[in-house]
């Protein structure tokens, strides 16, 4: 029989502790569940950004075309009109910085501008025209024949930016689609001559890819 004295007392608490702890009885300290958890969500994050962080590849014949001809309109003197609703509006404004305003030194400068820039004629014209037809209305006034329309949507959800391509086709422009695939098709039609398409339901994901299509 075991008898407990103040000498032996810890190494008996100590014996116990790790018994349970083998058998499962005690949960492992603080710091080694949140460390555990962390791993968890880190792997979890990675798995679901890897296959969608391929996917520039297999659109790199999309990319290519949409690259090449965007590089000849800009040779005709044209300039690039972007636009998208809420993350990918403030996506639409440093598209247009990086090509008036080359981060590469030595890098040509081109024209380029932003629809989302301006928040009082956006107001004015989603309370005058519509939400879904405020990017149509000034792409009607602003784009040129042989000018350069690209319109971003991370959920593939935004009927106003669709909209404003099918305007700007009308308009003879050369319409581009960068976009996700929560809700609808948006494959090259009569109305988008170009569309690079991230197969992610996660329009957070697909924003993530579209920096990286367009940088």
């Amino acid at each position: 029989m075991l008898r407990i004295t103040p000498e032996n007392l810890g190494i008996f608490l100590g014996c116990v502790r790790l018994c349970a702890t083998y058998h499962g009885c005690v949960q492992p300290p603080i710091e080694t569940q949140r460390s555990s958890r962390l791993a968890l969500v880190t792997s979890a994050a990675f798995q679901r950004r890897r296959a969608v962080g391929l996917a520039p590849l297999d659109q790199t014949e999309a990319i290519s075309r949409a690259g090449y001809d965007i590089g000849r309109r800009f040779h005709q003197g044209s300039k690039l009109i972007a636009f998208g609703n809420s993350g990918s509006s403030t996506d639409a404004q440093p598209i247009a910085v990086e090509f008036v305003y080359p981060v590469i030194v030595g890098k040509r400068a081109l024209p380029a501008m932003s629809l989302t820039n301006d928040s009082a004629t956006l107001t004015g014209l989603a309370h005058r025209v519509g939400w879904n037809n405020m990017f149509a209305y000034q792409l009607g006034y602003m784009a040129c024949p042989q000018d350069i329309a690209l319109g971003i949507s991370g959920d593939g959800c935004c009927h106003n930016v669709r909209r404003g391509l099918e305007v700007a086709k009308e308009k003879r422009v050369l319409t581009v689609a960068l976009t996700g695939e929560k809700s609808g098709s948006w494959e090259p039609t009569a109305a988008i001559d170009h569309a690079v398409i991230i197969r992610s339901e996660d329009p957070n994901i697909a924003k993530e890819i579209h920096v990286t299509v367009y940088r």
